[in-house]
């Protein structure tokens, strides 16, 4: 048995006398370590908690984000009407209108109207005092009555001579006279026939000569040539007046304006469809409180290639006078369509680095399509393609709408609280 075997163990209750202390030692330290432990760990496992708790709502709103199926108001599309409003510049023409010269030289006697009167047809607007002229005629008067005692007379020897060419020639084939007498009797009569013709064209020369002159005498008292009103007024009483063709005296303008012709140019992308018949409504601004009515009558049948415009004329009845020529106005043409098209609200218009589009909702999803404006009215466009009538478009579609995206449509008009 060795040193350690041989010495005396310790009694029980003496070797237990310190242990409890020791314990206590440890235990405390335990005890402290768990405190601290605890005071570290509270926090980060706070933290790690609040930092699950975000994960987790972040995850459940992407997941809403992702199941979120918003609602957009949505406009129809339609075609448009079957005819289109135009709306141009015109100007106002009389319906007819015309310069009265002279057509007989003289002088001013009386003068019936001045600017602004209006006159029928055939009226009387003023007279021309010529004393020559009416000597003129007396003269051929005269030579036509001297000419045709001359031809009474040429009558007369012919008469004589047709007798004298009977006896002649009955006694040239008896014998009783001479073939030379009797070829003289025959060329006299034919001679004095000759001349009595001649007398009638000298008669019928005179004749015209008088009826010339005659005109001309008419002349001297100047008419309307038709219903209208005078515009200008260029001579009075007193004034000498010349006929001439080229250089003859302007005495009066008159116009024909109870109704009204509008000249309008109208563009290329509406000729199409302009036709006698189409309907027009004229408005002049300073008679804001009227519109006129008229109808296209007449258009030039072909595009001025300088301009690409096509000349129109409208007619508007003007039984008041209201309207005056020369009068710049706006029209209104009603033209019918060549070609159909359909109206999409402006609101509902994508336009991005691909162009134009369209958000057109389908069974519930949205389809992104490419379309073809035509006109812009503003508050709507005019599309040639890319949707048809009836299509339903989003209005005012959010950025971040995607083709085959979910969205509950509501009609324009239609509450929220009613969707169900």
């Amino acid at each position: 048995m060795n040193d350690a075997e041989r010495s005396p163990q310790p009694d029980a209750t003496n070797a237990g006398a310190p242990a409890p202390k020791a314990r206590r030692s440890r235990v405390g330290g335990w005890l402290a370590g768990l405190g601290a432990i605890a005071l570290l760990g509270g926090p980060a496992a706070y933290g790690v908690q609040r930092h699950l708790e975000q994960d987790r709502r972040v995850m459940d709103t992407a997941e809403q984000h992702r199941n979120f199926v918003p609602t957009l108001r949505v406009d129809e599309v339609h075609a448009s009407a079957g005819t289109r409003s135009v709306n141009l510049p015109g100007t106002t023409l009389a319906y007819a209108s015309a310069t009265i010269f002279a057509r007989a030289s003289g002088y001013i006697d009386k003068r019936y109207v001045d600017i602004g009167s209006r006159v029928k047809a055939g009226d009387l607007m003023a007279e021309i005092t010529a004393p020559e002229l009416d000597h003129q005629i007396a003269l051929v008067e005269a030579n036509v009555a001297q000419t045709q005692a001359t031809l009474a007379q040429t009558h007369a020897t012919r008469e004589l001579a047709n007798v004298t060419n009977q006896r002649s020639a009955k006694l040239t084939a008896e014998g009783w006279v001479t073939k030379q007498q009797g070829d003289t009797d025959r060329l006299n009569l034919e001679a004095q026939t000759q001349a009595v013709r001649v007398v009638e064209a000298n008669i019928a020369a005179q004749e015209a000569q008088l009826m010339v002159l005659r005109q001309q005498k008419a002349y001297q008292k100047v008419v309307a040539p038709f219903d209208g009103v005078v515009t200008q007024r260029n001579i009075d009483i007193g004034n000498l007046v010349q006929a001439d063709n080229t250089g003859g005296t302007s005495m009066f303008a008159l116009v024909k304006s109870d109704i009204i012709r509008v000249q309008v140019f109208v563009p290329q992308d509406a000729a199409f469809g302009v036709s006698p018949g189409v309907a027009a409504e004229i408005r002049v601004p300073e008679i804001p409180d009227r519109a006129f009515k008229g109808t296209v009558t007449r258009i030039a049948d072909a595009l001025d290639p300088q301009t690409r415009t096509l000349l129109t004329e409208i007619d508007v009845p003007n039984p008041d006078g209201a309207l005056t020529p020369g009068v710049y106005c706006s029209v209104e043409l009603q033209i019918p369509r060549k070609t159909p098209s359909l109206i999409v609200s402006a609101d509902a218009i994508i336009f991005n680095q691909d162009g134009l589009h369209v958000a057109v909702v389908e069974n519930g999803r949205v389809q992104i399509r490419p379309i073809t404006i035509a006109r812009d009215f503003g508050t709507t466009v005019e599309v040639r393609n890319g949707v048809r009538d009836g299509d339903r478009v989003v209005s005012n579609p959010p950025v971040d709408l995607a083709d085959g995206s979910k969205i509950n449509a509501q009609a324009q008009g239609e509450s929220i609280a009613s969707k169900p």
